[in-house]
């Protein structure tokens, strides 16, 4: 019995050499990322609770582009990690181009809607009876001194994205995180010279944490923009990639008709999660900054998670590529089992350790209290979220797209939203409750995911 389970769980030697050589380096990037954002918060979160909340809600609302353009990329990922299994050089050309379009259209029409439209995409977070009308004006104000200077980052995150995408569907993960240190070192620096104003620059408060962000954003697009076409004799399907925009009719309609849903899904997710935290921000500004606080800290922890979804994705969508069915199903399996044990230790660190970050933070006691509150209750959901995670990267793999937008989306707007919607609208229970019985409702998400990953449904080669 114990043979059987070690068989069927737990892979060779090779196996995890080749999951560390993937992993480590997403897990470093994603680490660094994390801690210079607990960093960058606290930064801004020295100016007090105003500008943080101001810069939060900014963050929120941006996050419905990070999400929309993450979800339209992937579609061409899809097809490109299997490309790649079977070394098709110039269908993963193809996919780089329609990446490149696709990116250029949406960061152009997100540009447009948060210039013109960004105040009030902020107010839907403050006008509600527990801000004051002084409330609402200060952390508007801050809201927009910091989003009229950060949308301009959006266009080298997007070039970025592309190139970090096509690098990471082949293996590549050591020259993005190396990408991701440059910028977020970049940051952290800039951050403490312009929102301060040190070394002679004036203080600038959330604008200088603004630029700080757009200069680091720059500098990590022209490094793996340059790495890229220098190493395109090794990286060899990128070579020629601009010398026409032409994609094949066929392959166009494919990749919509899998990327699409996976678009929408990105898009209306993360406006589902952005809906449930202006549900929150309804009990008052301190709720918008404990949330913050939780929301940063949270991240660190889940370093590990984040990178074990695109060694799914990658691992098993070569192995789908090749046509290898059943070594697609093993390794997806292996790579559940060891996700869910690692974060189930990570789950401990995070409650035994919930009391602490909030301290690092300028703001009133309430707000740590309740930050410290949603971060135990985050601890005791890791595990759930891991393997919500993971299962949504291997439905993923296989391009069943339409089943991932269900999978997440809609069972998003279906529970947590309205959930969140009747509790924090409806009834007097205190916040930290509300936010309780919200990440509750994932257990029944890990509910729907178990019996469609052991069905193997999802197991199938979109390339042929």
């Amino acid at each position: 019995m114990i043979k059987s389970f070690t068989q069927k769980y737990i892979g060779d030697r090779a196996f995890y050499r080749i999951v560390l050589t993937i992993a480590i380096p997403l897990i470093i990037q994603q680490g660094i990322t994390s801690f210079v954002t607990l960093l960058d918060n606290l930064m801004v979160g020295a100016l007090g609770t105003v500008p943080l909340s101001g810069v939060s809600i900014v963050n929120q609302v941006g996050m419905v582009f990070n999400l929309t353009l993450f979800g339209g990329l992937s579609g061409a990922s899809i097809f490109g990690a299997q490309f790649f299994g079977i070394g098709d050089w110039k269908g993963m050309r193809d996919t780089f181009r329609f990446r490149m379009l696709f990116g250029i259209g949406v960061t152009a029409l997100a540009v447009v809607v948060f210039l013109i439209w960004g105040d009030s995409l902020c107010l839907l977070f403050l006008e509600n009876e527990n801000n004051s009308a002084e409330d609402i004006a200060a952390t508007l104000a801050q809201a927009d001194a910091y989003l009229r200077i950060a949308v301009w980052g959006l266009i080298p995150f997007m070039i970025s994205q592309v190139y970090v995408s096509l690098l990471r569907e082949t293996g590549e993960t050591m020259q993005p995180m190396i990408a991701s240190v440059i910028a977020i070192l970049t940051n952290l620096i800039l951050n403490y010279i312009f929102i301060f104003g040190k070394l002679g620059m004036p203080a600038m408060g959330v604008a200088g944490a603004a630029l700080a962000t757009v200069i680091a954003r720059v500098l990590e697009a022209g490094y793996v923009l340059l790495y890229t076409h220098i190493h395109h004799d090794t990286l060899q399907y990128i070579e020629g990639a601009y010398r026409s925009p032409v994609i094949p009719k066929e392959l166009c309609r494919r990749i919509i008709l899998t990327g699409t849903p996976l678009m929408f899904n990105e898009m209306l997710w993360s406006l589902g999660m952005t809906v449930i935290s202006g549900n929150y921000a309804l009990r008052g500004l301190e709720v918008v900054a404990a949330s913050n606080i939780a929301s940063s800290a949270w991240n660190l922890f889940c370093i590990v998670m984040m990178a074990m979804g695109s060694v799914v994705a990658i691992m098993v969508g070569q192995q789908l590529g090749a046509g290898n069915i059943e070594g697609a199903k093993d390794i997806d399996r292996k790579l559940i089992f060891i996700t869910e044990v690692i974060h189930i230790g990570i789950g401990i660190l995070l409650l035994l350790t919930a009391s602490l970050v909030p301290m690092l933070y300028e703001v009133e006691q309430t707000t740590r209290d309740m930050a410290a509150a949603m971060l135990r209750i985050q601890g005791i959901v890791l595990p759930i979220h891991a393997y919500i995670h993971v299962a949504y990267f291997t439905i993923r793999s296989g391009g069943k797209t339409v089943v991932t937008f269900l999978f997440d989306c809609f069972y998003t707007w279906c529970v947590p939203v309205v959930v969140s919607f009747v509790l924090c609208r409806f009834t007097d229970l205190p916040i930290v409750t509300c936010y309780a019985l919200v990440q509750a409702t994932d257990l029944i998400k890990m509910g729907i995911a178990m019996p469609m990953l052991k069905s193997g449904f999802w197991a199938k080669n979109v390339i042929k």
